[in-house]
């Protein structure tokens, strides 16, 4: 029993690399199992260039301003 929970640890420990290749992946708007099996030949290059690659996930480039807020003028000029 004690081997399988070891075994367990081992294999969670090898793998991250490669799990956080492919979730930080997935939160740019790229593709998980691309960059999973990608990280296997080259782990920390791959997140060094996950980490410089443009975000893709148009919701995460820019926030939704206030309707009070112009986006010219910065405020509106009811103020």
């Amino acid at each position: 029993m004690p081997e399988i929970i070891l075994g367990s640890i081992v294999l969670g420990l090898l793998l991250s690399p490669q799990l956080l290749a492919g979730f930080l992946a997935k939160r740019t708007g790229r593709n998980f199992w691309f960059w999973f099996f990608i990280s296997f030949l080259i782990p920390i290059i791959s997140l060094i260039i996950l980490i410089f690659l443009e975000d893709k996930n148009p919701e995460a480039q820019s926030y939704k301003l206030a309707e009070h807020v112009d986006k010219d003028k910065g405020l509106a000029s009811e103020l």
